[in-house]
């Protein structure tokens, strides 16, 4: 029996014998409870999802068969307002891992002070296996599955890992046409004709961006000359890529699902990113040095690593061969905790998800807000609010880990979870 077994009374429908991301999620938990002081009462509410949905998701195949797909949308906790989440299509998507992002984003929410609480979905199936017209079938069944307990006013979806503008655009339409009439704040993340915010697209990245610059300020590390090594090349790698390039840093080192390109004078970005729109992957890029195969980008030096992929990339068996002062974690829980412990030991500063990758929902806020009200800001303005909420809430997060002398992954689950509790208590329990 694990620690984290002996420790929590488990929920039936998962395995005991491998936890996954929840298991994470639990530890870390663990590690801010002694921090709570009297909310500590209810941090029993922080380790029970609200409500989990199962769905069957069937779809009629382009050559006439029918295919069926195991769907989710888990609501971890919505004391502070409205559930707030990304939806994922991904093979290899689990309850664990649903469960654990639908909590992170209770953290992440609280942490930036949005008045959302937390909630993810997703769905087990490899997009690309799909043609368009199908994806939209599976989309928009997977919508009218879940519409039940979504809405602009319960939980608003979002873009996350192979969903973009368009699957938003079809969710959007799918609640509608159930509803009987358009509610644009019912999904972020859409397109800006439909109601969609500017900046959106970039958000989380800028937030990386900026959270690693207040980062390097306080380590000393000087953002321009700086060396950046990324992995994952998407939506989140790719726009804080070319905002630290930009400032005058050297992005030496990119890795994506088929391998790693280096260049230690720094990487042409802008010309690696029509590459990989042109080729699909980072691979054969005639500006790299050298190429790599996906394991030895640990084993590149760097003064900023930006993990920007999916869970548990950093672990106990790798975090010894990384060699970096600060960590900026773009993905959704890209660092287990015993690698936490690792790097800590070794001096190096991580940012953690729940704070380093809160632009995108601070900008979906923006949206919901804008939607709402009918009324929409210019870009500038998007980015300027953007930075403020980042800089702010990076800066708590310092002054509490300083004052408890914990990490910054604690601090914010300090900051967050105070916030969530202190609602959770002054609200009481129904009946």
């Amino acid at each position: 029996m694990t620690t984290v077994q002996a420790q929590h009374a488990l929920p039936s429908y998962l395995n005991a014998e491998d936890l996954g991301p929840w298991g994470v999620y639990l530890q870390q938990i663990d590690r801010v409870t002694p921090h709570l002081g009297s909310l500590s009462r209810w941090v029993e509410t922080l380790k029970r999802p609200k409500r989990i949905l199962t769905v069957d998701v069937p779809i009629e195949r382009d050559d006439g068969s029918i295919a069926h797909y195991e769907g989710y949308r888990v609501q971890h906790n919505m004391s502070r307002g409205p559930g707030k989440g990304g939806v994922r299509f991904h093979q290899d998507v689990t309850l664990s891992e649903v469960m654990a992002l639908s909590a992170w984003m209770t953290v992440k929410n609280a942490a930036v002070n949005v008045p959302y609480g937390g909630a993810k979905g997703g769905i087990r199936v490899d997009p690309k296996t799909l043609s368009r017209g199908e994806l939209q079938r599976l989309t928009r069944r997977y919508t009218s599955e879940i519409s039940l307990i979504i809405g602009p006013n319960k939980d608003i979806p979002a873009p996350d890992v192979n969903t973009n503008e368009q699957v938003m655009a079809w969710m959007m339409d799918s609640y509608a046409m159930i509803e009987g009439n358009l509610s644009t704040g019912v999904v972020t993340g859409k397109p800006i004709s439909l109601g969609g915010s500017l900046g959106r697209r970039e958000a989380t990245g800028r937030g990386v961006f900026v959270v690693g610059r207040e980062a390097a300020a306080k380590r000393g590390v000087a953002i321009a000359g700086a060396r950046v090594a990324v992995q994952g090349f998407g939506n989140v790698g790719g726009v804080a890529a070319t905002m630290f390039a930009e400032a005058g840093s050297k992005v030496i080192a990119v890795q994506d699902h088929t391998g790693t390109v280096v260049h230690q004078g720094g990487l042409d970005i802008p010309r690696l990113h029509k590459h990989v729109a042109e080729v699909g992957s980072v691979t054969g890029f005639p500006g790299a040095e050298a190429f790599l195969d996906r394991d030895a980008f640990w084993d590149v030096e760097s003064d900023i690593l930006i993990p920007a992929a999916l869970e548990q990339q950093i672990t106990a068996a790798n975090a010894p061969r990384i060699r970096t002062k600060i960590i900026l974690e773009g993905a959704n829980g890209p660092t287990t905790p015993e690698a936490d412990d690792i790097l800590t030991d070794k001096d190096v500063l991580i940012v953690p998800d729940v704070l380093a990758n809160a632009g995108g929902v601070t900008v979906s806020y923006f949206e919901w807000v804008q939607d709402f009200s009918s009324f929409f800001w210019s870009e500038d303005e998007i980015n300027a609010r953007l930075t403020r909420i980042m800089q702010d809430a990076f800066n708590a997060v310092w002054t509490v880990a300083q004052e408890k002398k914990v990490t910054l992954r604690t601090a914010t689950f300090i900051l967050a979870c105070t916030r969530v509790l202190q609602a959770r208590e002054v609200r009481g329990l129904y009946p």
